[in-house]
């Protein structure tokens, strides 16, 4: 039977826990390692509401992308959600499992899942991880060349993103080169200009990236939580591959915290 601690490691082989950032908190946050796993629900996002969903399908692990924990917990006395999430999984016996910053840097990781979804190919690192020069956050690649509002338009249809905010003032007319990072990637803009982008699409830009910048590239803001969603895909395959066997399902219940109108 499958353990946690499998579970764990072949994600840990594929993003190891050495590229997260210094205030991430990557890997098991609740539960026992030695626990043989049922199911897997795949998430980007750890709510109550996941957590029902987890076990209405008699999944007893949850992987997600957003770590519950950040920071250790002083009380658990159920007065806020992330307290009661705690409390119910260890009740349930349900583990918990993050992979966030050191699946962003991993090769192969978001944004190449991101790159992949939109035909950009010839892809390198944007910002070489200190450990490893061949991970690292954000990539560049090239595309076909293709006017911008196309390019634009077909980012918002692939990606299902239902709001999407660019540079209006930006002179580029084709794009031919486009770097990319899930999550949130205004640090590398200068970067991205610096390597040649044309474009640059992340989430969580800023008023300020745009009158700053934004006669010089094309920024694309697609949202947080649309350009990390591939996560989920990145999760199914690598413990497919490694347990064709083992059970994963895509949370339902899972919808952006960030709504439109």
């Amino acid at each position: 039977m499958i353990k946690v601690k499998d579970i764990a490691k072949v994600i840990e082989d594929f993003a190891p826990k050495s590229l997260q950032e210094s205030y991430d908190n990557t890997g098991l946050q609740v539960g026992d390692p030695e626990m043989q796993v049922s199911a897997v629900l795949l998430c980007l996002d750890i709510t109550e509401e996941i957590l029902d969903e987890a076990l209405r399908r008699r999944c007893n692990m949850i992987i997600s992308h957003h770590p519950l924990l950040f920071s250790g917990l002083k009380q658990v006395t159920g007065a806020t959600p992330t307290q009661r999430i705690v409390a119910r999984a260890i009740k349930e016996d349900l583990a918990i499992y993050a992979s966030h910053t050191n699946l962003d840097s991993a090769v192969d990781g978001v944004s190449y899942e991101l790159a992949r979804m939109l035909n950009i190919h010839r892809l390198r690192v944007l910002e070489p991880h200190a450990s490893d020069s061949s991970a690292g956050l954000g990539i560049i690649g090239d595309i076909t060349p293709t006017p911008k509002l196309e390019f634009l338009r077909k980012a918002k249809e692939t990606l299902n993103v239902g709001c999407l905010r660019y540079s209006a003032q930006s002179p580029h007319i084709v794009i031919r080169k486009v770097a990319l990072c899930g999550g949130s990637g205004a640090s590398l803009i200068r970067r991205a200009i610096a390597e040649g982008a044309d474009a640059l699409l992340t989430g969580d830009l800023k008023y300020h990236d745009y009158t700053s910048y934004g006669h010089d590239i094309l920024l694309a803001d697609i949202g947080h939580y649309e350009s990390e969603l591939c996560a989920k895909k990145l999760f199914s395959r690598i413990i497919r591959d490694a347990f064709p066997d083992c059970v994963t399902y895509f949370a339902e219940t899972e919808s952006s915290p960030v709504a439109t109108i």
